[in-house]
């Protein structure tokens, strides 16, 4: 039973390596022919080499991706954040409820409620 498994890795290794090369080649040329299909006559800007493409694609998936797995520390987070604020939201009346939201409203740039503030027109002196 040992001796199959040692085997079964001696397959799934070199097939993994392999997988991974080409999954980054396959990423770094999709990622270049686009780039210099699209942006230099949208926006002037150089063609890339395959090795800044791969850079690209690398630096994208550090910012943005995920790295595998199904839970990342942020979503979790992200999970706990949103579950204290139901239940913070469950425990206030109606009207604390609304105040609060004018307030988050105020803080993120959208202004005051459109059912409670005055109109656009009004604000203007139209």
């Amino acid at each position: 039973m040992a001796l199959s498994m040692r085997k079964h890795w001696y397959f799934i290794a070199p097939a993994a390596i392999l997988g991974i090369l080409l999954f980054g080649f396959i990423g770094g040329e999709i990622v270049k022919l686009l780039w210099n299909w699209l942006l230099p006559p949208l926006f002037g800007v150089r063609e890339v080499t395959f090795w800044q493409a791969f850079g690209i694609l690398a630096l994208s998936r550090i910012l943005f991706g995920r790295w595998g797995g199904n839970s990342m520390a942020g979503s979790t987070v992200r999970r706990r954040i949103d579950r204290r604020i139901d239940e913070r939201l469950e425990q206030m009346t109606p009207e604390e409820r609304e105040k609060f939201r004018q307030g988050v409203r105020g803080r993120c740039g959208f202004g005051p409620s459109t059912s409670t503030g005055p109109s656009t027109s009004e604000s203007q002196g139209q």
